[in-house]
């Protein structure tokens, strides 16, 4: 029987992403694979990550993969947007993106990656989830809840309401969120779900995992980060 799952913030993490399809879930073509966004930055490999999605896709997978506020903050900054390079927030990371796409400069990643990140949606709905990368403000009118993507990409606090959802339950990622938090609210079946739990923070031992939910019988998969060594900071504790 087909299964879906849907899973979040690779951030770079190619060995570890691919270790969760192809041994945590042991990924068929009959399956479907939604991811949250956040495919690029901070980790070693991002255009390994990239051409693996393409190549999943490109073989006939059922991968559906959203926009995350890095894959926009990525864009902005190939096309020179003012203030852009806010993204690269540790010393190390801009070489270490721009050595992933083989190119010295922003605006001499290839086109096609470029291309793909342009037409990734900003949501999808399920008959039973709505999935987005960082949430809704829902103190917006109806009408504009899932027009603003400025909070589809980045809203970090979200009072959630379910009511707006017609009943169905959120998935979301962006926020790094410890695993026995995940874990708790995947048990609960909760209706607002972060599975973002930290995969590129390799120094934190609350996170340093991607986690991926089947969507049918709410089993959540984990793989712990297993790259080779790059440079990046120990998240702070949020609270």
């Amino acid at each position: 029987m087909p299964r879906r799952f849907a899973t979040t913030d690779i951030h770079g993490c190619l060995l570890t992403f691919r270790h969760l399809v192809e041994h945590e879930l042991r990924l068929r073509p009959d399956d479907t694979l939604y991811l949250l966004g956040d495919y690029v930055n901070k980790g070693p490999d991002s255009r390994g990550v990239l051409d693996y999605l393409m190549q999943l896709q490109a073989a006939g997978y059922h991968v559906h993969c959203l926009k995350g506020n890095h894959e926009k903050e990525l864009l902005d900054t190939i096309a020179g947007q003012p203030n852009a390079n806010h993204m690269w927030k540790a010393d190390a990371e801009p070489a270490m993106v721009l050595s992933s796409f083989g190119v010295a400069q922003p605006a001499d990643v290839p086109a096609r990656y470029v291309q793909w990140m342009q037409a990734l949606p900003l949501t999808l709905e399920l008959p039973d989830f709505v999935l987005v990368h960082a949430g809704f403000n829902f103190a917006l009118p109806p009408a504009e809840l899932r027009h603003d993507e400025h909070s589809m990409l980045y809203i970090k606090d979200m009072v959630f309401d379910a009511s707006r959802l017609a009943g169905k339950r959120l998935l979301h990622g962006h926020v790094p969120t410890p695993v026995t938090q995940v874990q708790a609210g995947a048990r609960a079946h909760a209706e607002a779900l972060g599975l973002d739990c930290g995969c590129v923070f390799r120094h934190n031992p609350e996170l340093r995992h991607l986690a991926a939910l089947n969507l049918d019988t709410w089993e959540l998969h984990l793989a712990e980060n297993r790259e080779e060594p790059y440079p990046i900071a120990k998240r702070p504790a949020r609270g």
